[in-house]
């Protein structure tokens, strides 16, 4: 982490910057007047420029009356986004530019040819070599380079409209070229459809005369073929072999239904006759007039004998005659039934006869019909040849005629018009005198502004010294060598301290120092001392004796918090032997590091919330118990200190004893810890290395926090030594000064 960018020694003050400005305000308002003097001389100055817009619409023009025949009005194309820049550009060519320029003699004008008006100043310039001789350049080109340069031609957004603005000191001449810019386009386009009709007419009129000439001779190869072929065109547009082969084929059918009737009924006449049958089921039989007849007086015999059965006996000769008559009725009916049936078999056997001719007709235009459609294919496709050729020249003849009839009438309609001209203005549009003089007074105030702040900043008036920013290099202390010290020290009736410790220190060690180098950087010393911190340490920190002197190399939070920015170190591990009164240590360090800018967290681990309960005013805060037994979020768990910028997780309020059982997650929250903030304080309280062991990581100083240097912080200190910490650094609290509070800020003294 860099430690440069929250060490600044020095802060911008920004009342003496501001007051600058107060100082200076006559230097300021002086300038401003300049500035704006000049600005309203330069403008009045100024020759003034007159402006002036033409519009025209781009869109088809065309009536619904002089049309060509065959289009449709709905199919006129409408211009697009992509066609009005294309008339833009048109628009603004050099070539509609040089006729405006010829027509309204621009070149004879100053405005528009550089020549014509060179300063002696300018021809100085020329000579030197330090500007362009405007004489090496042709005189068309200077005057339309300064047409383009006055002339602005643009599409109005989401129109078919285009705008052809120009300015020019005239203001006649200003209205003028704009309107002849327009008409010269207009005419540029009218010209264009006329050599279009021209060349329409020229090119159309060979091609019908040579069209002509294929139409005759694809009709006269129609006519011979037809006759060559013999192919005579019968009804409904067939060939004449074509349709009697449809003929012949229908008769054909019909004789052959005929031949089949006919023999079906003969056979039916002959089975009856042949069993002894009845007749009257064959329809041929019962419809002969001469059987009927037979059959009304055999029905008659049969009544006369039923009626004289009832008087005479069946031998009786009447009956008997009768009976004689009935049979020879039968007989005269069968023998009809022979005939008919003689008859049919004859009708049958001519049918048959026809049928064989039919089918010998059929074959024989069978081939006439292939030969006459193999003929007719190759006529049909000279026939097509002729119709494309006839068609052709019809739709060639009909554009030939109205091309003619428009070129011969000068009607030569153009896809625009000029919609609104321009108009002479009457005020110039630059310059704007009162614009321009209250840009230049606002500018002018506040480029003068800027210039006096940054003069303030640079000059160093505007800058003041940070606070608490007194870094001095830490010296390297050594371990004392064995000897007896005593502290001499107040005993407090409220703990119980009777007599001064001595402290007796073994040669073993003699190599264990605590070095510490530091740069010198500026860093806020820490705002206030933790609530439970010794009355005995107050007094000090208040200046009434003197700070103890230094017995076993520790450094008081000053040097403390300066060798953990300057190291850069990620992590303080604090270990407390002497119990919760010690843990004002890491309370101090970390708000010291704190207001020197960095983000620093302290992390209380502390089995009674002896270091986070001073910077909240409370232990009723979810912390790191509740983390650990999955019962708060971070977010839930971190809490702002309330007399420093300093951030706390404080003990919890969560089962200790839960939590513990996920103290494996330790290393993952101090690792997410370390990525939030620049400096993560760990109050640990009495604990070994051991119980530290999860908590160290990279960039990780242990420090140990001593009031008195009594035996049991000397076995600490030697333990965690030879537990693998060698640049063990110790801390005291006392002789700590405390700075007043901030404004805003709580005091914890």
């Amino acid at each position: 982490m860099s430690v440069q960018s929250a060490a600044a020694d020095v802060d911008v003050d920004l009342r003496q910057l501001f007051a600058g400005l107060a100082r200076n305000w006559l230097r300021i308002l002086v300038v401003a007047l300049v500035v704006t003097g000049l600005a309203f001389a330069l403008a009045w100055l100024a020759t003034p420029e007159y402006k002036a817009a033409a519009k025209l619409e781009i869109g088809p023009r065309e009536s619904e009356f002089t049309r060509p025949a065959g289009a449709n009005g709905n199919e006129r194309s409408i211009p697009d986004e992509e066609a009005v820049a294309t008339e833009v550009q048109i628009i603004s060519s050099p070539d509609i530019l040089k006729q405006v320029a010829a027509k309204l003699n621009l070149a004879k004008l100053p405005e528009f040819d550089e020549a014509l008006k060179m300063s002696a100043l300018s021809r100085a310039l020329v000579l030197v070599g330090l500007k362009s001789d405007p004489f090496e350049i042709p005189l068309e080109e200077r005057v339309l380079d300064a047409m383009h340069e006055k002339l602005n031609v643009y599409g109005v957004e989401k129109t078919r409209a285009i705008a052809i603005e120009f300015s020019s000191e005239d203001p006649k001449l200003a209205a003028a070229i704009p309107n002849a810019i327009a008409n010269a386009y207009i005419a540029s386009k009218g010209n264009a459809k006329l050599e279009s009709n021209s060349a329409a007419t020229d090119f159309l009129a060979p091609e019908i005369a040579d069209l002509q000439n294929r139409v005759k001779e694809a009709e006269a190869k129609v006519a011979a073929f037809r006759a060559q072929s013999d192919l005579l065109m019968g009804g409904n547009n067939s060939v004449l072999a074509t349709q009697q082969l449809s003929e012949l084929s229908s008769e054909l059918s019909r004789v052959r239904a005929n031949r089949a009737s006919a023999e079906a009924t003969a056979d039916s006449v002959r089975r009856a006759l042949r069993n002894g049958g009845s007749l009257d089921a064959v329809p041929e039989v019962l419809s002969s007039e001469l059987i009927q007849r037979l059959r009304e007086r055999q029905v008659e015999l049969k009544n006369n004998i039923a009626d004289l059965s009832t008087t005479l006996l069946d031998n009786h000769p009447r009956i008997r005659a009768l009976k004689s008559q009935l049979a020879d009725l039968d007989r005269q009916i069968r023998n009809e039934a022979e005939k008919i049936m003689k008859g049919l078999m004859a009708q049958a056997e001519t049918a048959k006869a026809r049928e064989a001719q039919l089918v010998a007709d059929v074959n024989t235009l069978k081939a006439a019909s292939a030969r006459a459609g193999e003929e007719q294919v190759e006529l049909d496709a000279l026939q097509r040849d002729a119709a494309t050729k006839r068609q052709q020249l019809d739709l060639y003849s009909s554009s030939y005629l109205q091309a003619a009839a428009r070129k011969d009438r000068n009607y030569l309609p153009v896809d625009a018009r000029v919609f609104s001209e321009a108009q002479v203005p009457a005020e110039p549009y630059f310059p704007k005198i009162g614009p321009i003089v209250s840009a230049a007074f606002v500018g002018s105030l506040l480029i003068m502004a800027i210039v006096t702040l940054l003069q303030e900043l640079f000059s160093g008036r505007a800058m003041r010294p940070a606070a608490g920013a007194h870094f001095d290099r830490i010296e390297q202390v050594a371990m004392p060598a064995v000897q007896a010290e005593r502290v001499m020290a107040e005993p407090d009736p409220s703990v119980g301290r009777s007599e001064p410790a001595v402290v007796e220190i073994d040669e073993a060690d003699d190599d264990n120092i605590i070095e510490s180098k530091v740069e010198p950087e500026p860093v806020a010393v820490a705002e206030a001392a933790a609530e439970k911190i010794e009355p005995e340490y107050s007094e000090m920190a208040a200046g009434d004796i003197e700070p103890a002197r230094s017995i076993l190399g520790e450094v008081d939070i000053d040097k403390a918090a300066e060798k953990l920015i300057a190291t850069g170190a990620a992590r303080a591990i604090f270990v407390s032997p002497e119990g919760d009164e010690a843990a004002a240590s890491a309370v101090l360090v970390a708000r010291a590091v704190s207001d020197a800018g960095l983000r620093v967290l302290l992390l209380d681990l502390t089995a009674s919330g002896a270091a986070s309960r001073p910077m909240l005013d409370s232990g009723l805060f979810p912390g790191i118990t509740d983390l650990l037994a999955s019962q708060a979020q971070f977010s839930d768990v971190i809490h702002p200190d309330l007399y420093s910028d300093c951030h706390v997780i404080p003990v919890g309020t969560a089962d200790p004893v839960r939590a513990m059982r996920a103290a494996d997650r330790l290393p993952i929250i101090m690792q997410s810890l370390t990525t939030a903030y620049d400096l993560v304080v760990v109050e640990c309280g009495p604990a070994d290395a051991q119980g530290i062991s999860r908590l160290v990581g990279e960039g990780t100083e242990v420090l140990l926090s001593m009031l008195e240097p009594d035996d049991e912080v000397t076995q600490a200190a030697v333990a965690l030594i030879e537990s693998g910490y060698p640049d063990l650094t110790l801390v005291t609290p006392i002789g700590h000064v405390a700075p007043g509070p901030m404004p805003g800020r709580r005091s914890a003294a």
